[in-house]
């Protein structure tokens, strides 16, 4: 429920009591609902004036959107995890032999380091 998990909630739950008290948490739970609804009915109400200005002066919002969504839709058919997965898989990979290369400075930096502490104890 909204991504809420169940100790979360006991926690705010917890918390509410301490803040208001037990005898008022009712209360602030009906003046939170009627905020709730009051913020509902306000965002209806601008959805309902902008589509209405929209239909009133010839907007399409499908034209507003509809550019996006269709660049949308090639991305996403244009993504294949598999593929990715192979190139970094490959160690021929330039990238993949890059890091392999830093990886294997950063190993001999640290031998070298070991190498020096030892020599001073």
């Amino acid at each position: 429920m909204f991504g809420i998990g169940g100790g979360e909630m006991i926690f705010i739950v917890l918390v509410a009591i301490m803040l208001f008290g037990s005898k008022n948490i009712p209360e602030v739970a009906r003046q939170l609902g009627k905020g709730m609804a009051q913020l509902k009915n306000a965002t209806n109400e601008l959805k309902y004036e902008i589509t209405k200005n929209a239909d009133e002066h010839g907007i399409n919002k499908q034209s507003l959107t509809g550019g996006l969504s269709e660049e949308l839709d090639k991305l996403k058919k244009g993504f294949d995890p598999t593929e990715i997965t192979q190139v970094l898989e490959n160690p021929d990979t330039p990238l993949i032999s890059d890091v392999n290369r830093e990886i294997d400075a950063a190993k001999a930096g640290i031998q070298e380091l070991e190498g020096t502490v030892k020599r001073q104890r």
